[in-house]
Order: structure tokens, then C-alpha cells, then sequence
């Protein structure tokens, strides 16, 4: 009976044990009080440490949950065993913690905020980060946001994605945050990296360090530019949301599309979605929180987890605890259902009319389908990967765009080449929309189904 006994999949189902019951009725029912020091960290939620690991404890074969006198929630055991684990945990006030969870709780008490609030309320784990990127404070041209910060969040998203550095001098930042502004602003935007660095400061999402004295305020030209030129701090994304957007594509996913509803209402993202790496032409990894291990491409039923595109000789197969899974499969359906409200019809008017879609539906689909062509007459896909290790599907809709069918996973399937191929212009194509679209529906109300599970074995997770 030892809280080092734990892994990163007990831990995961005790954190989606505690987002599915809420942190009073968590806390209450392992008989645990509110941490008042040490929380974890994860997907930009906080959870108050000790009650996790010793409900983790319950979660390992034939173990009970600890109960808060079995064990010390300190440095020396239930924090050092998330650390041990590659967790962040932090240390916090408990009043600045209760401020902000009165301000949220009353928010979705009373419906109030704007749209990505109701959104954030929906999406729990990460909802904050949603909210407080909703609630930037942007400067307007002729009514319309400027473009700075979403710009600026957009880069740094796609370097967390791509894995690049977190922290940049800032002779690079104000090179390539710089050169991108003048390329892809539309709204007047100038090749200015100091205004939205010093905004994003403001706001809590980026980090300076390297400097000394304050940072000032992100208005005015030539003090502003004065300081950053003299100065010149090294910075990027603070570390926990970095953490964040670089580990779980499902927030990549909800984050770009809050910042497209929110900020992109009449211009197109596609052109700088696709300078800064987060277009559609490639398949994310799907979300580790859900697959530590990524997917081979051998046959269906001799699928073997592989890392960095490599199979690993003599691995069992992994599967995914389909209660985390679906999970995170319902809060992107949700972040979709979020973004079909806010879109409309979700097109945007350039020389031709584009359609903005969720990559919220995108990833739920490539988290539903774990690499594999949901074609259930598939005769095999590709055996090959993309250069990322990914595996080699695509996703697409049953019923196009254009045709009305909706931006959204109940209207998506994940296919190979070569089965999308037959979908697109195929002799058979007529008959496969109509299997795909049975299928889809069938996929997508499987896995919400498990959404009601209580924990492993259909238990309430206590480990009896």
C-alpha cells in the first residue's frame, strides 16, 4: 500500500473520475478536505494532488483507495510521486484558487459572459485557458478586432505542436512573430511583435524573463519599443500552457477554434493556419492524455503501438480507457456544437466562399477512430506512416459542406486513401456514403455511450 505504486493510467482515471464528479463530490466521497497548497496540473485545471493519488491507488488491480491519513500529500510522497511521474504541480494560494472558482461558478450559474465562456464552462479540464483567450483585451479597427494576440497565440500553438522551443530570444520573436504580422495581418496590423507579447504578459499567458524592471504596459510606441529593444527578454508561452497545448491535441484543437470564432468572424485563417502549421493536411497524433502509445498500420487486428513512427518490437497492444476516451470524445463534440452555433453556416466570403471548419469535429473523429479507416469494408490501409509517426487517414465528411451536412463528428468518418477515394469518385460512391453514414452515426453514439461508464468494469472506481 504505496502511493509510489501508481502510474500515469491511474492517475488518469482519477482525474477523470474527479472531472466527472465534480471536486466537492470527489473530495467528499474519499473523505479528502481542499488542498491548500500543492495542486496538479493538468490541462490547465487545477486538482488538488493528494486526493488524486490516493484515489489513483484504488484504481491499481486488487488495491482500495488511500485514505487521507495513509499517506503525507507533501514533497516527500503524494507530490513526488506526480512529479516522478512527469506531472506539474504548483504550488498555490487557497484564496486566490477560491477567487477564481467563485468567478467561474457564478458565471455558469447565472449564463453570463460571452460565447467562449459558455464554451469553457462545457469543456471543463481546459476551459479556463478557453475563457481567458475569449476575454482578451484587443484594441478595434473600423469595429473589428486587431489581429495581434490571436496571431501571436496562433504561432506559439503551432511551435507547442510541432515541438519546437517554448522560450525564443526575443531577436527571433520579433524576427518571425515580425515577419508574420506584416504577412498575414488584414486588419492594419504593423510588424509590431512588442505590442502582443506585452498584452499576452498582461493576460498571464506568456512569460518574460532576462530583463529587469517592469514590463510596460503593451500601448504607446516609442517607450514600448524602447524597452523590448534594450531589454530584450527572452519569452514565450508560460510553461503550463505550453505543457498543455503541446501534450493534448484536443486542446490545440478547441483553443484554434476559439480563437477562429471569436476573432476571425470575416476573414479567412486558412492562409496563416497554414504558414504557422495548423491546417488540415496532415493528421494529428491523437491526444496523449487518451494514448500514451501512438498506433502502428499494420491490419486492423494486429495493430501495434509504435513511438516517433517506429513499431516496438515485442509491445502488446495498447488500449485506451474508453471512459477517458470517450470523454475527451465529448467535449470536442461539444467544442464542435459550440462552433456550429457561433459559424452559422461557417462560411467566410473571399474571391470564393470558404467553409471554416472545427478542427474541435476533426480531432474528435482521429481520437474515435485511433488510426484506423472507419470504412467497415476497408480491405487495408497504407502501412506506412507521415513523417510525424501519424498514422495515414483522412478525415471527411459524409454529406459535404456544401451540400448541408453538418461540421460535426456524427457527419464524419476517418478513411484511408483509398477508401476516400472510392467516397469521392468511386462507381461504388452512392452505396459508401450510405454505409459510411450508418457507420458514422453508429461510431459516434458508441462512443458517447461509454461516456456513462462509472470506471473500471463498470464499477464506481473505488477499487471494491
Amino acid at each position: 500500500m504505496a502511493p509510489s505504486d501508481v502510474t500515469r493510467t491511474e492517475i488518469s482515471r482519477a482525474i477523470e473520475e474527479f472531472d466527472r464528479l465534480g471536486r466537492d463530490a470527489f473530495l467528499r466521497t474519499y473523505g479528502f478536505r481542499r488542498a491548500l497548497r500543492y495542486f496538479l496540473l493538468h490541462d490547465g485545471k487545477r486538482y488538488d494532488s493528494k486526493a488524486i493519488v490516493g484515489v489513483a491507488h484504488g484504481y491499481l488491480p486488487g488495491r482500495q483507495p488511500l485514505a487521507p491519513a495513509d499517506f503525507s500529500g507533501g514533497l516527500a510522497a503524494a507530490v513526488g510521486v506526480l512529479r516522478a511521474l512527469g506531472y506539474t504541480v504548483v504550488e498555490a494560494q487557497a484564496e486566490a484558487e477560491a477567487e477564481v472558482e467563485a468567478e467561474v461558478g457564478a458565471e455558469a450559474a447565472s449564463g453570463a459572459g460571452s460565447g467562449s465562456d459558455d464554451n469553457a464552462v462545457l469543456l471543463g479540464a481546459y476551459g479556463e485557458l478557453v475563457r481567458r483567450i475569449g476575454r482578451l483585451k484587443v484594441n478595434k479597427a473600423q469595429g473589428a478586432p486587431l489581429l495581434y494576440q490571436p496571431m501571436t497565440l496562433l504561432w506559439a500553438l503551432g511551435r507547442a505542436g510541432r515541438g519546437r522551443a517554448r522560450v525564443l530570444p526575443w531577436s527571433r520573436v520579433e524576427e518571425e512573430l515580425g515577419g508574420l504580422l506584416e504577412r498575414r495581418g488584414t486588419r492594419g496590423e504593423r510588424a509590431r511583435a512588442d505590442y502582443p507579447v506585452a498584452a499576452l504578459y498582461r493576460a498571464g499567458l506568456w512569460e518574460l524573463s532576462g530583463h529587469s524592471g517592469a514590463v510596460p504596459p503593451a500601448h504607446g510606441d516609442a517607450t514600448l519599443a524602447r524597452w523590448f529593444a534594450e531589454q530584450q527578454p527572452s519569452g514565450g508561452l508560460t510553461e503550463a500552457v505550453y505543457d498543455l497545448l503541446r501534450r493534448s491535441g484536443e486542446a490545440r484543437a478547441v483553443v484554434v477554434d476559439t480563437l477562429v470564432d471569436t476573432y476571425y468572424q470575416d476573414v479567412d485563417p486558412g492562409p496563416l493556419l497554414r504558414e504557422v502549421g495548423l491546417d488540415d493536411d496532415e493528421v494529428d497524433v491523437p491526444d496523449e492524455t487518451h494514448e500514451t502509445e501512438r498506433y502502428g498500420t499494420g491490419p486492423h487486428e494486429d495493430r501495434q503501438p509504435y513511438r516517433d513512427g517506429q513499431v516496438a518490437e515485442g509491445a502488446e497492444r495498447f488500449t485506451p480507457d474508453p471512459v477517458v476516451l470517450a470523454a475527451g470524445y465529448d467535449r470536442l463534440c461539444r467544442a464542435a456544437e459550440h462552433h456550429e452555433k457561433r459559424r452559422g453556416t461557417g462560411r467566410v466570403s473571399t474571391t470564393t466562399e470558404r467553409y471554416v471548419r472545427s478542427r474541435a469535429a476533426r480531432q474528435a473523429v482521429l481520437e474515435r477512430c485511433r488510426g484506423l479507416c472507419e470504412n467497415p469494408g476497408c480491405t487495408g490501409q497504407p502501412a506506412d506512416t507521415t513523417p510525424s509517426g501519424a498514422a495515414i487517414v483522412e478525415i471527411d465528411h459524409v454529406v459535404d459542406l456544401q451540400l448541408g451536412g453538418r461540421d460535426h463528428p456524427g457527419n464524419m468518418v476517418a478513411l484511408c486513401p483509398n477508401c476516400h477515394a472510392v467516397k469521392t469518385r468511386g462507381r461504388g460512391r452512392e452505396k459508401l456514403r450510405a454505409v459510411l453514414a450508418e457507420e458514422a452515426g453508429k461510431r459516434h453514439a458508441a462512443t458517447l455511450a461509454r461516456r456513462r461508464s462509472r470506471g473500471p468494469g463498470g464499477s464506481t472506481g473505488r477499487g471494491d
